[in-house]
């Protein structure tokens, strides 16, 4: 019996190292879900903004890139892609966030990446005041 005494001890420590790596790992596991979505709210943003900068309607100018960039970097976004002419409909965009990890980040250096696409009413284009 006394060969075993303190054996508890290393158990309950052992366990208590488990559980602490287990809670780091679902916190970034956390972050990085977050930081998708994040980025896919992002990515939805840009796309908007880029369409409407089109808009003669809503007389906002004509660089869809740059507003959707701008648009980006305000949700904490890169933008990385877009695809948004000056004079077309619709605007596909690609964003990255890169999220802050504690634990995992020296294995998941990833960044989360997210894309949208927007559209307008042709008829937007053509608009004209009637008065």
């Amino acid at each position: 019996m006394r060969a075993e005494r303190g054996a508890v001890s290393i158990v309950a420590v052992t366990g208590a190292l488990v559980l602490c790596l287990g809670a780091l790992g679902a916190a970034d596991l956390g972050a990085m879900l977050f930081a998708r979505a994040r980025a896919q709210s992002a990515a939805d943003a840009a796309a908007l903004a880029a369409v409407t900068e089109q808009a003669p309607v809503l007389e906002r100018g004509s660089d869809p890139e740059q507003a959707a960039r701008d648009e980006a970097e305000r949700n904490g976004a890169t933008l990385t892609r877009c695809e948004c002419s000056v004079g077309s409909t619709e605007a596909t965009v690609e964003v990255t966030i890169t999220p802050r990890l504690g634990f995992l980040s020296g294995w998941f250096r990833r960044a989360a990446r997210a894309s949208a696409r927007a559209a307008l009413d042709p008829d937007v284009l053509t608009y004209r005041d009637g008065g």
